[in-house]
């Protein structure tokens, strides 16, 4: 057989989709009615494999499916199978690559999948094309072999030249510092990139408590910092009110959390710095990183990471489809490495959807003015 060529599958596609899943997998499968809904439902993607034959005919040799959940910035490949028989010829790597690109065109820029443990074959493939594994769920399938579970950050094949230094927080709360610490080496100097600037700035930022644990910051202390060290910030914030105090029962926590941060307002403002009452729109912020600017974005940590907690990245970057930000967060009991951290291609929408925090869905920046990257 020649090459693969994918394509969208359709509904005359059933039967030899059929027929590989039941040569392919003893239990588990897809049924026919099955496929005939995910090949018409907006929210799946099924692409086909098919191949010229020897005798001049063609042949569907596998196939790859990807959900995509609203509102979710990630996809999920729900099967991939490739007929029996026709291993080694690039089949389900081409199937894969395709499947990243389908998530990608709908805006996702995670690709997640369940493996059965047992699939050696399978596991080979997703660790070659750099899929890391971020976990095991026993009796996953119906014979009672375990799943387990892989994840790949999506960058395509385009990924621009960017000028910040990336830098991962050496701390569960100093996200704050840390995209501060990457704005001084991008505008001061890489000296900055240090866990002794970290703790020292988020010393000076930080808000004392937060829901448990050492305290986070919030922006007006991160721009009287980044103006202490010499760089010229700006504040965008929704409100006017005092933040991350709705869920603080503590009165004592409360009182110290309150006075910290009106010292904080008040500094900012003798310093002349400018404060938005409003909150940032994409445009401002397309327009901003144009300018050659970057810009600290608070977002939910429960969107970004899973955790119900405030969070700062690093927005520095600009497409025409994503902003690239920095996450200070790296998930090492995952595996993850800064390479997975930096440069993270966010969508216009999900960025959009994760940059407020809370009920009150909260959206705030610290804009910090420069013309180009320090050399």
């Amino acid at each position: 057989m020649s090459a693969p060529r994918i394509r969208p599958a359709v509904i005359a596609d059933i039967d030899a989709l059929d027929t590989i899943e039941k040569a392919v997998f003893p239990t588990d499968r897809i049924s026919r009615r099955s496929f005939r809904t995910l090949i018409d439902r907006p929210t799946a993607e099924t692409l086909v494999a098919e191949a010229e034959t020897a005798g001049g005919g063609v042949a569907v040799t596998g196939y790859a499916m990807i959900l995509f959940r609203a509102g979710a910035a990630l996809a999920r490949l729900y099967s991939l199978a490739v007929a029996p028989g026709q291993a080694g010829r690039g089949i389900g790597r081409a199937l894969l690559a395709a499947a990243e690109k389908a998530a990608m065109d709908h805006d996702r820029i995670l690709l997640r999948l369940e493996v059965r443990e047992d699939n050696v074959s399978a596991i080979a493939l997703y660790k070659t094309a750099g899929y890391r594994r971020i976990g095991r769920v026993a009796d996953y399938y119906a014979d009672g072999m375990a799943a387990l579970r892989f994840e790949k950050l999506l960058r395509g094949p385009d990924r621009p030249q960017l000028g910040t230094p990336f830098y991962e927080q050496s701390t569960d709360f100093t996200c704050g510092s840390a995209c501060l610490l990457m704005a001084l080496a991008r505008y001061r100097s890489s000296a900055f990139l240090d866990p002794v600037w970290e703790i020292r700035l988020w010393r000076e930022a930080t808000t004392v408590f937060m829901l448990a644990g050492p305290g986070g910051c919030e922006p007006f202390g991160l721009a009287m910092v980044a103006r202490d060290h010499g760089l010229e910030p700006e504040v965008w914030c929704s409100t006017e009110e005092l933040l991350f105090l709705e869920t603080v029962r503590d009165s004592e926590k409360h009182r110290v959390m309150e006075l910290a941060q009106r010292d904080f307002r008040a500094r900012v403002r003798a310093a002349g710095t400018p404060v938005h009452t409003e909150a940032f729109t994409l445009d401002w912020l397309r327009a901003r990183l144009a300018e050659g600017h970057v810009a600290l974005i608070l977002v939910s940590g429960y969107l970004m990471m899973g955790k119900k907690v405030p969070h700062w990245v690093l927005a520095h970057g600009d497409d025409g489809r994503h902003i690239f930000v920095h996450d200070p967060w790296v998930e090492d009991e995952v595996d993850e490495t800064a390479a997975d951290a930096a440069d993270i291609p966010v969508p216009y929408a999900v960025l959009d959807r994760i940059a407020r925090f809370g009920r009150s869905g909260l959206r705030a920046a610290v804009l910090i003015k420069g013309k180009a990257p320090h050399v």
